[in-house]
Order: structure tokens, then C-alpha cells, then sequence
């Protein structure tokens, strides 16, 4: 009765399917209760032969029959991808796990994790090292959307490939986690007490590629320093 209460549980990958019992309701009620519920499908048994009587022409017993059959399909239809993401999102406890570190972030999550500037030289092997401790992290089996609703990407993960799959279709297809893409390119000096974004030129270019991989929604931040309200508008 209390809707998607069961969001964590569909979420875990060893979870084929989350059934729902009508639970004493009639149909018509418990149709209700479980379409309120993203991602489950019924099991019903006292809402499934709600009217059926042995009394009933064959005809009136398949009328009844149909009903029934077509009530309790629709209200167990699967929601499509971004539906179930985006319940996730708004409904499911858990938190979002940051994993866009860039730039000099990313050197310095490196360091943290144990792997030397030495350990690389330039840029893309030091992406490579990056994306090598990313995919440790969501290929590990206590990684998954029983607890972490989302993972915010950077764009070079979205590029790349986790378990032989694209990055943003793995993390949500074996791990029911919400993949989401960081997009600013960084901030902008202060003024007027707030960093805002740099300029994105290559906005729209990069959203097309976006969508194209499976990613859910986007990721961007501004950061107020002071009360100020020239900045602040």
C-alpha cells in the first residue's frame, strides 16, 4: 500500500522480478495499489477470479475471464527505461555516487587510491588509471542499486566500455543504477561572490552523445560563495 516501497529491491541485481500478492483486495483496488508501484508485476489469486462463477454461460465466463486477464496486465506493465530511472531518482532512499572526478580532481583521487604520478605519463594514461579504478568500483558485486540510486559519470567514462559494454548501459543493466553525466567544464573565476560554469560550447554536441549512450540526465554545478545578490540573479 505505500507506493514503490520496493524500488530498493527491484533495483539489486540477483532481483529477476518483485511479484505482489492482492492482498485480500478486489481487483479493481489492488490493480489500483500495484500500478502505483514502478517495476512490479502481480500475482494475484482472489483479485484474478474476482466474478468468475460456476454458474456462468461460457460466455459470460470468458467476458469475466478476459476482464480479469486484461485489468491485471495493465497494471503490471513494465515501465519503460527512463520511467523506472526516473522513480528511482525521486522515490528511492540510497545516495548518488560521484565518480566524475576531473582535471586536477582526478590526479588527486588517484593519489588517494594509491596510484602514483609516476604511474602514468599524460593525460590519457592517467584517464586510463582513472577508468580502471571507476570500473573496479562498479563491477564489484556490492555495487548496485539496492543502495546507490545513481553514478554520475565523466564524459571520458561514458566513452569507454565497462565488462565489454558501454559504460552508461552496464551501470544500469547488470547493476540497476542510474548512470548520470557530469557536463560542465568546470567554473569560472569568481565575481560578484559566485563561480558560475564555464562557457560550454560544445553543449549540444556532447547531449546528443549522451542520450545516444543511455545516460539519464545530467550533472552540472555553480557555487555561491557570498550573499550577494548582483551574483546570485
Amino acid at each position: 500500500t505505500q507506493p514503490n516501497l520496493y524500488l530498493p529491491l527491484i533495483g539489486h541485481p540477483c532481483t529477476l522480478r518483485v511479484l505482489a500478492l492482492s492482498g485480500g483486495y478486489g481487483r479493481e483496488e489492488a490493480c489500483k495499489l500495484l500500478a502505483q508501484n514502478t517495476g512490479m508485476i502481480a500475482c494475484f489469486s482472489r483479485a484474478f477470479l474476482d466474478g468468475m462463477l460456476v454458474t456462468q454461460s461460457e460466455e459470460d465466463f470468458t467476458k469475466t475471464l478476459d476482464e480479469s486477464c486484461e485489468a491485471i496486465f495493465q497494471a503490471s506493465r513494465s515501465p519503460g527505461r527512463k520511467e523506472m530511472q526516473l522513480a528511482k531518482v525521486r522515490q528511492q532512499e540510497g545516495f548518488f555516487a560521484a565518480l566524475d572526478q576531473s582535471g586536477g580532481s582526478t590526479r588527486q583521487a588517484l593519489r588517494r587510491y594509491g596510484v602514483d604520478d609516476k604511474a602514468y605519463t599524460g593525460e590519457a594514461e592517467m584517464m586510463d588509471r582513472m577508468h580502471e579504478m571507476r570500473s573496479r568500483i562498479i563491477t564489484n558485486p556490492k555495487f548496485d542499486g539496492s543502495r546507490v540510486v545513481a553514478a554520475i559519470l565523466f564524459e571520458a567514462t561514458m566513452d569507454r566500455e565497462i565488462g565489454g559494454m558501454p559504460s552508461a548501459k552496464f551501470i544500469w543493466e547488470m547493476k540497476r543504477v542510474v548512470p548520470i553525466l557530469k557536463i560542465d567544464q568546470g567554473l569560472a573565476e569568481e565575481k560578484d561572490g559566485v563561480q558560475l560554469m564555464k562557457d560550454m560550447p560544445a553543449l549540444d554536441a556532447l547531449l546528443d552523445r549522451a542520450v545516444a549512450a543511455g545516460i539519464f540526465g545530467t550533472k552540472e554545478r555553480s557555487v555561491i560563495k557570498h550573499f550577494n545578490q548582483q551574483g546570485i540573479k
